[in-house]
């Protein structure tokens, strides 16, 4: 019922109210992200925490600044591609070797570039509402793919150190539903599958790595969940973390295919 609920406000949002209605949802989303992402610092004083939002807050306004032409757009997506593959190496070679200083930094690489992909994908796309909802879509039917796949016929761990839950039958599951998904965007967008498929799978791909990333640090903090704002579902970085891996590799590959300018 949350999921349901939450996917039909998000509907509503974006193809029923002006764009900034987006605007103003997602950054609020992505700073209350933040402040369940302080938690992963360890930090027990609350002035710490709120310092931590405002500098994401500070940093989000820099980064639109700084975006605005596409020179700096396409610099900002490469550095996020850079640290999704820094995270990844994280994730296979050093899963338990975290600190507070390394969590501060992963939150930003993590929010930041995120929230950008999403805000350009909304506002400088063709058809920027629709391109927006179906990177969610993606995302989300990838991860419910590999929920549904996971429990039914989980076997072989994906990351044990990581997040013990998480299978390969479940990527499996959940690569199988992103790819109809992609094949239903490629027919609509009117793209050639021969590039937009890989684009999806990639992006399906580092949306695994933002969900372990987080996962690495709740279990350096010591945190089942990033918070509980959703029942059943947990805190809003435990709905976007994997949002956070697959938004910019996207935008940087609709870029690269010309549908972005």
């Amino acid at each position: 019922m949350t999921a349901l609920v939450l996917a039909a406000g998000m509907l509503a949002i974006v193809l029923w109210l002006p764009p900034v209605a987006t605007v103003v949802v997602l950054t609020a989303g992505v700073l209350a992200g933040a402040w369940e992402w302080s938690a992963f610092l360890r930090a027990s004083a609350k002035f710490v925490r709120v310092a931590y939002v405002v500098a994401i807050a500070a940093l989000l306004a820099l980064a639109w600044r700084c975006t605005a032409e596409p020179a700096g757009r396409d610099l900002l997506l490469c550095l996020a591609l850079a640290w999704w593959l820094v995270a990844l190496g994280w994730i296979l070679f050093a899963p338990r070797r975290a600190a507070p200083w390394s969590a501060a930094l992963a939150g930003i690489f993590a929010l930041v570039p995120a929230w950008l992909a999403l805000m350009r994908l909304r506002l400088d796309l063709p058809n920027g509402a629709q391109w927006l909802l179906f990177v969610l879509i993606l995302v989300w039917v990838a991860d419910m793919g590999a929920f549904f796949f996971g429990r039914r016929y989980g076997r072989l761990r994906l990351a044990p150190a990581v997040s013990p839950g998480k299978t390969w039958e479940g990527v499996l599951g959940g690569v199988l539903l992103a790819t109809m998904v992609a094949v239903c965007g490629s027919v609509w967008f009117q793209l050639p599958l021969v590039f937009f498929l890989p684009l999806c799978l990639a992006g399906v791909a580092f949306s695994i790595v933002g969900d372990l990333t987080e996962s690495l640090l709740k279990r350096f903090a010591g945190i089942k969940d990033s918070g509980s704002v959703f029942p059943g579902h947990g805190g809003v970085m435990d709905r976007i973390d994997s949002v956070t891996g697959a938004a910019p590799v996207l935008l940087f590959g609709l870029t690269a295919i010309g549908v972005a300018a």
